[in-house]
């Protein structure tokens, strides 16, 4: 009887040993993306981190100061940093100590800055679902949205700059060295060619020749870029047309008609 009981409590304090051992407190450094509604008290917050990747976050729903600070924290591009309760078999994670990495003066006080970052962020939640890090990825979004919120000049061609370079770290950068005046666009392989594809999936010359002209915007002369809201708004049809023909779950963007009307 003695030999069973000492066994069951070996067992118990074995069982207990691994579930300490299964809980993970990982440092994430993350760029928020949405907010969906999970209950009365708590919120998820998607986010893609450096460490993880997409990754989904528990986050207090309530009026207290705390969960006003958090909220703050982590408002539609924000830069941040947390402690996850990482734990296997769980898609969505306790955070703890939300910190900003950077204070975004210029995007959360002007609001044409922040209908621009609704817009984004809703774009890459659609785009990056992978749940693997990446870090230059990563870096490059902080970097971008750094920009962005210190940016004077050019801000209405931030997210046109923004889309083509982001192309380049999911792989569908458009080949610019097969461009020559007159070549149509392939949107299907992302290169320039002389005669027309067996598709309808191209742009005309006119348009192509918009496409590598977004190849040399850098975010220090995109001010130099003088376009009308009619040809911005054409432009980027044709970007997120691209961008749909490889992610199929980019559709139905709901700040997209807001972003439609809000240069001149």
């Amino acid at each position: 009887m003695k030999f069973f009981m000492a066994m069951t409590m070996f067992l118990v304090t074995l069982g207990s040993f691994y579930d300490c051992k299964s809980t993970m407190l990982t440092h994430l450094n993350c760029i928020a993306l949405r907010t969906v509604k999970y209950s009365d008290r708590n919120n998820i917050l998607i986010a893609y981190s450096r460490e993880m990747g997409r990754v989904a976050l528990l986050m207090s729903a309530g009026g207290s100061r705390e969960a006003v600070r958090r909220r703050a924290v982590t408002m539609p591009l924000t830069p941040f940093e947390c402690i996850a309760d990482v734990r296997p078999g769980r898609d969505i994670y306790n955070v703890r100590e939300p910190r900003a990495l950077l204070p975004l003066h210029g995007l959360h006080s002007n609001p044409v800055k922040g209908a621009v970052a609704m817009f984004m962020a809703e774009l890459l939640g659609a785009v990056l679902t992978e749940s693997q890090e990446d870090a230059a990825l990563y870096a490059f979004l902080v970097d971008s949205v750094g920009r962005f919120d210190s940016m004077s000049r050019g801000v209405a061609n931030f997210h046109l700059a923004f889309l083509y370079r982001l192309g380049r770290y999911i792989g569908i950068e458009p080949d610019v060295s097969t461009y020559a005046p007159g070549r149509v666009f392939d949107m299907v392989d992302g290169t320039f060619r002389s005669a027309l594809p067996l598709h309808r999936r191209f742009l005309p010359p006119e348009d192509a020749a918009t496409v590598a002209l977004l190849s040399r915007m850098t975010w220090d002369n995109l001010a130099a870029f003088r376009f009308s809201r009619n040809q911005r708004n054409s432009i980027l049809t044709a970007i997120l047309e691209y961008y749909t023909l490889h992610y199929a779950a980019l559709s139905g963007l709901n700040s997209l008609d807001v972003m439609r009307r809000l240069f001149d």
